[in-house]
């Protein structure tokens, strides 16, 4: 025996609101239509759904149990249409971001929690690669946005790339490091010191080959690799290890006054950071959210970046 899954559901409203006209009035129907489903109710099941003779209205033991399953039904229409409605307002959804290990932990994850601070039913799914891994797993579908260090006119057909934040690199070093009481410092004395080389693929892996380049040395004492964020700072800290990092990076983390910047000029990157997409992607409203603060929170901090690189690298 089928059914109908809305007469379950004015059974539950009349029995929760006490009566017919309350229940229509809760579902935005009428009083005769609510009573009309209900008499159709019991025709079907052919057994009463009230004890007769009783006001207001008593439900009999089956109707009491028809009722809880209406209610249970009335329960998932309703979520269902708050997941609809907030899934088109952009505050309900899944957000998938993938993008470059170093920049995801030092600022992006911490834009995810002020994000989801006011955003807590939409849900992030953060992953890592660089821009080939990033670039199939937008093509699969794996992820909706991607943030990657690159050039702007290099970005690769059929996706589009919205910068965020122009590149900057620095030499890193422990702020209790010798060179940072050097009173004239050469591009020559990085080679006195070991460094920490930057994961496999990433573009800071070149920028390191061009600093070689601009010292004229061939290779580097290369004496820790393929460490996170965390584990470079770590080391970093309790060594006279020098290291390639995003400025931005490095800013992000000052206030842990670990690791700083090493007030010397080396060759800059031809790229920035930005937000890849695919051009033709659907338009998830919750993906557009988190694109808007992400691009937003980048434009509080440029400033403030700027300043940095001006006062603690450049004393002015």
């Amino acid at each position: 025996m089928k059914l109908n899954e809305r007469h379950l559901m004015q059974l539950a409203a009349v029995l929760d609101s006490g009566g017919i006209s309350q229940g229509a009035a809760v579902l935005g129907m009428t009083q005769p239509a609510v009573s009309r489903s209900l008499t159709m109710l019991e025709e079907r099941i052919g057994e009463p759904l009230f004890v007769k003779g009783r006001r207001p209205h008593q439900p009999t033991p089956l109707g009491l149990q028809l009722a809880a399953h209406g209610r249970a039904i009335l329960a998932a229409s309703r979520k269902a249409s708050d997941a609809a409605q907030g899934f088109v307002r952009g505050t309900r959804g899944v957000v998938r971001v993938g993008g470059v290990p170093f920049f995801m932990d030092a600022m992006i994850s911490k834009m995810v929690a002020e994000f989801q601070n006011t955003e807590p039913d939409i849900s992030i799914q953060q992953s890592y690669g660089n821009l080939p891994e990033l670039t199939a797993a937008l093509n699969s579908d794996q992820i909706d946005l991607a943030v990657v260090p690159i050039g702007i006119v290099d970005a690769p057909k059929g996706f589009e790339f919205s910068e965020i934040l122009p590149g900057r690199n620095i030499v890193a070093c422990s702020t209790s490091h010798p060179l940072l009481r050097k009173r004239r410092l050469q591009t020559s004395d990085l080679a006195e010191f070991p460094w920490v080389a930057p994961l496999p693929g990433s573009p800071l892996m070149s920028d390191l080959h061009a600093i070689l380049m601009a010292i004229g040395m061939s290779e580097l004492n290369i004496r820790y690799s393929g460490g996170s964020l965390m584990s470079v700072i770590n080391y970093m800290a309790e060594t006279k290890a020098l290291a390639v990092l995003p400025h931005s990076v490095v800013f992000a983390t000052r206030k842990e006054n670990r690791i700083t910047v090493l007030p010397l000029d080396i060759p800059q990157p031809n790229r920035s950071l930005g937000l890849l997409r695919l051009m033709h992607a659907p338009r998830v409203p919750a993906v557009e959210r988190f694109t808007a603060h992400v691009t937003g929170a980048f434009e509080e901090i440029k400033h403030l970046i700027k300043r940095h690189e001006n006062a603690v690298v450049w004393g002015s």
